[in-house]
């Protein structure tokens, strides 16, 4: 791409925009200098990029037929394998559709990218070649990951397989779904606000969101660096916990993860759930409960369910954390501002930040900004209404005020871990939504975002929490959410295993 100079018009409305008041003379006087400075541009441009190179041969694949794909869950089928040998031997494994698989098209659940094939394979995905993992599909995501219902994304909308009258979740929909109905064995999953447990929850299916870091974000699409998480989603614990192992570890590349060393540890999660959890205490967090858009059925069963634990020789206590019910509120800020400086201004990737830069989202996704904007989903239109409004007109300073109240945040939770091994509450305060083909405005927002009341704060402070099933009511799902402390991940397994086994 040739880098051309600006023309005098063009510096005449950034000076306007930023109300420099720049008169014409000053104005060429700066385009001299700009003539000057694009030279290291120039320059730059003829270097290749330093981007990891994907070690195994894959071929395009295709997409799903039909048939194949009933529930809408698949975007891509494909077939890639690593090395013989491995953990993840025999596996077969889905990508959540915003994660960069090399040579296989990639959508983000939006039209906006029809036609944009990665260069590079995300860290995750490398590291699940390398232990002998099958690479069996790309799996469809709600349209840029900002939606908890499953009815934005493009193509088609993901319908739940326990009850396709239902939506499954988002917005990793695709991933829950292809395990929830067999297509694969585990499937990686991303989660900015619940979205690896939301659909998990709903399709009745184990879903971690690791603590913040543990897991490489690298080479998947950043809605706010500060909020993404790449995780494991799968039938059982274990299967959980062996993906955990798998692609769990420390980045280089990502910035997500502190430089010092050595970070983030990483344990034995596959042998470690197997543990004994008698006196272990957990905390049943009152303000998770009775929600105004709370189903008491959903209550109920969580509440026994999280009861149930005393059999296993486990304290069960209820314990209050009034600032959770604030939990939603500190994130949304961080969300809208953040994704709008990240994903809107910043062509999916943003500033002020180390690690790799994925430059091929960046020129793909801009591109496509400029000339089908009018393709963006409701969800991220009204993020970007929203988010350049607060930015512009009140300097940043609710985003700065979230950032800094979330450190109360975390410390409440801490607080709570440092007398309990884990916290519980309801995953979603409701059931499964039902799917609706053509929703008014207001019930599209609700199908969205109206079910993210106790997953999003724990994607501002970072702890990990899994979604757990614990029975059906009316025919659907239900999910119990266990909360860790952080890098405790294996803790939070732990006490899933010891339900699953339970249940069983």
């Amino acid at each position: 791409m040739e880098i051309k100079l600006p023309t005098l018009e063009e510096l005449r409305q950034i000076s306007k925009q930023f109300n420099l008041d720049l008169e014409d003379e000053e104005l060429k006087s700066f385009l001299s200098l700009i003539s000057l400075q694009l030279e290291s541009y120039k320059r730059l441009d003829i270097l290749p990029d330093n981007i990891p190179r994907p070690k195994y041969p894959r071929h395009i694949g295709r997409p799903p037929t039909v048939e194949e794909n009933p529930y809408g869950a698949l975007a891509w089928i494909t077939s890639i394998k690593g090395k013989d040998e491995g953990k993840l031997k025999n596996k077969r494994i889905c990508i959540k559709d915003n994660v960069m698989v090399a040579g296989v098209p990639m959508l983000n659940g939006s039209r906006i990218l029809e036609g944009f094939i990665p260069d590079m394979d995300a860290t995750v995905v490398a590291r699940i070649l390398d232990e002998g993992g099958e690479i069996v599909a790309k799996t469809t995501c709600e349209d840029l990951c900002f939606s908890g219902g499953s009815h934005t994304s493009f193509p088609l909308p993901v319908l739940n397989p326990r009850n396709t009258e239902y939506m499954a979740g988002g917005s990793s929909s695709g991933s829950a779904v292809a395990v929830a109905s067999g297509y694969c064995d585990m499937a990686i999953g991303g989660d900015q606000g619940g979205s690896i447990r939301i659909p998990s929850s709903w399709v009745g299916i184990y879903g971690l969101k690791p603590t913040y870091g543990l897991v490489p974000y690298t080479g998947a699409f950043s809605i706010e660096p500060t909020l993404d998480h790449l995780g494991p989603m799968a039938n059982s614990v274990k299967d959980v916990a062996v993906l955990l192992e798998v692609i769990a570890g420390r980045d280089d590349l990502d910035p997500r993860q502190p430089e010092s060393l050595p970070y983030p540890p990483v344990k034995p999660y596959s042998k470690l759930v197997e543990g004994e959890v008698k006196g272990m205490k957990v905390g049943i967090v009152k303000e998770g409960f009775g929600w105004p858009n709370s189903e008491n059925d959903v209550d109920e069963l969580v509440y026994a369910s999280a009861k149930k634990f005393e059999e296993l020789g486990v304290k069960v206590e209820e314990t209050s954390i009034p600032l959770h019910r604030m939990g939603l509120d500190i994130w949304t800020p961080i969300a809208v501002e953040g994704a709008t400086a990240t994903m809107i201004l910043g062509s999916g990737l943003g500033w002020g930040r180390k690690g790799l830069f994925e430059t091929s989202i960046a020129e793909f996704f801009g591109n496509s900004l400029r000339t089908r904007a009018r393709d963006l989903p409701n969800t991220v239109k009204g993020v970007l209404l929203i988010g350049y409004f607060m930015i512009t007109r009140y300097n940043n300073k609710y985003y700065a005020k979230a950032r800094n109240l979330s450190l109360i945040l975390k410390k409440a939770y801490d607080n709570a871990l440092s007398k309990y091994d884990a916290l519980i509450m309801p995953t979603t305060p409701m059931k499964a939504m039902k799917y609706k083909s053509n929703p008014s405005f207001e019930e599209y927002f609700m199908m969205a975002l109206g079910m993210i009341n106790n997953t999003a704060p724990f994607d501002v402070t970072g702890h990990p929490a899994i979604n757990v099933p614990v029975g059906y009511s009316h025919g659907l799902p239900v999910g119990m959410m266990i909360i860790g402390r952080h890098f405790e991940d294996d803790v939070v397994l732990k006490l899933a295993y010891a339900f699953e086994h339970l249940s069983k």
